[in-house]
């Protein structure tokens, strides 16, 4: 037995008798996995991330925030962020199709988390169509060459998450199969992938495997039924697995991990909030999380008012964190952060470019180092096009011409207004953000908007 089978084997343990949180789309991020660790689950899994965007990736050390933050070298989102406090407890799912790929990423990746878990049991048509998720399971000769080359080249251990099959002993023959390969766990959905949840959770299959297989084998798919800390002990009972993994039930109300009992939404709901204010989550992710919390509730006023929110200081008005929010923000600033505003294309892009964009060779550009954040002009009025386009009306001069480039999946713009120019140094993430930062640095040197309260909103570095 070579050095790494062997050790992967050994850490077996790290995936025996535990509570887990499992890897859900768009939930999994990092507000929402140290929320599960505080109220006990002992390890938390991160959203399924593709083999490719990884390795387009660059990984940089977030001193500000005390993050390592995976960035997409095409237009400098976060594609994974993680800290040290969950360094021990964080398994990053894979989806991948390709064992080279696969040891690249591991590679990549291997100390700044506990494991690698390969996605063998998502249904998405994304997954399907790219030969990931359960189109593996049609390929078991492919899943065991990805586990294997994973298992011989990382230091930490490799698991997968597969979902059962129609047949009991097909299931158990795949499962025996991957076990071979050296993983140190598998997780089990006990569902196939043409069923859905309204399906019932086929309890007795998981425990046919559990009897046979000598790893940890990780039970997931009872949601429905589990509503308290007592059911997962009871699911567990009945699955015969060594461990649980949640989803939608984690997903509702985090603190079922907890044997204490659940407590209210609202406290959940300001807990995350602080989580992802503090690790400056996007506000999409973060209304995304908030809504599948609030579920029903989100017909009620309050849920109603949430949901016109945008901005991360209006997500967190509803809950009363908005000066919260605003100091954070704040001090991050004045500590140097800039998150999205430090990106552009020369920054990642590694190769020599041919040409400089247009942008860049235009010389009676008045430019401002300023990026567009929407929290600073909470109304479609106050945003600065519709400000500029409102004053060259009244000044009876012809409207605002943008023009605007983009690089790799960043946009720059200049407006044009009264036969100058003006524009953001600064990287947008789409056009409209763009044409808005160049818009500012308009407005800012027409004397309609006040430089001094923009650099103090963070808006001007």
């Amino acid at each position: 037995m070579n050095s790494f089978l062997s050790r992967n084997l050994k850490n077996s343990h790290m995936y025996a008798n535990k509570i887990i949180l499992a890897p859900m789309v768009r939930v999994g991020t990092l507000p929402m996995r140290l929320l599960a660790l505080d109220y006990g689950a002992d390890l938390v899994y991160c959203e399924e991330l593709i083999d490719f965007k990884l390795l387009r990736s660059i990984r940089k050390v977030n001193d500000v925030l005390g993050t390592v933050d995976y960035i997409d070298q095409t237009d400098g989102t976060i594609i994974f962020r993680t800290c040290q406090r969950e360094k021990d407890k964080v398994i990053l799912q894979l989806g991948t199709s390709d064992p080279e790929r696969a040891v690249k990423v591991g590679k990549l990746v291997e100390n700044d988390v506990a494991g690698i878990d390969i996605n063998m049991g998502c249904p998405k048509e994304f997954s399907i169509k790219g030969g990931m998720g359960a189109a593996l399971l049609g390929e078991p000769e492919k899943a065991e060459a990805i586990l294997r080359k994973l298992v011989n080249n990382l230091n930490i251990p490799v698991t997968c998450k597969v979902r059962v099959l129609n047949d009991t002993n097909q299931t158990i023959e795949l499962c025996h199969r991957f076990e071979k390969t050296g993983i140190a766990a598998i997780a089990i959905h006990g569902r196939t992938k043409d069923e859905r949840p309204q399906h019932a959770n086929r309890n007795s299959v998981l425990k046919e495997v559990a009897k046979v297989l000598q790893i940890p084998v990780i039970a997931n798919g009872g949601s429905k039924e589990i509503e308290s800390y007592n059911d997962i002990v009871k699911f567990r009972e009945e699955t015969g697995c060594s461990s649980v993994m949640l989803a939608r039930a984690a997903e509702w109300n985090c603190s079922i991990f907890s044997k204490n009992g659940k407590v209210g939404i609202e406290t959940i709901i300001k807990e995350y909030l602080k989580y992802a204010i503090d690790y400056d989550n996007a506000p999409a992710n973060t209304k995304y999380c908030i809504q599948n919390i609030l579920k029903e509730l989100q017909e009620t006023p309050m849920g109603k008012k949430f949901l016109e929110a945008q901005t991360m200081e209006q997500i967190s008005l509803v809950w009363g964190m908005d000066n919260y929010c605003r100091e954070k923000q704040q001090l991050l600033r004045e500590m140097g952060f800039k998150g999205r505003r430090e990106v552009e294309p020369l920054l990642f892009n590694v190769e020599p470019r041919l040409k400089k964009p247009k942008l860049e060779m235009e010389k009676d550009v008045v430019r401002i180092s300023c990026a567009f954040l929407r929290s600073i002009f909470p109304t479609d009025i106050d945003l600065p096009k519709t400000k500029l386009l409102m004053w060259t009306r009244k000044q009876h001069i012809e409207q605002p011409k943008y023009n605007t480039i983009q690089e790799d999946k960043l946009f720059q713009s200049v407006v044009t207004v009264n036969g100058k120019k003006y524009g953001s140094s600064y990287w947008e993430k789409n056009k409209r953000w763009a044409e808005q930062s160049a818009a500012i640095v308009g407005l800012i040197n027409l004397g309609l908007l006040d430089e001094d309260k923009l650099k103090k909103s963070g808006c001007i570095l």
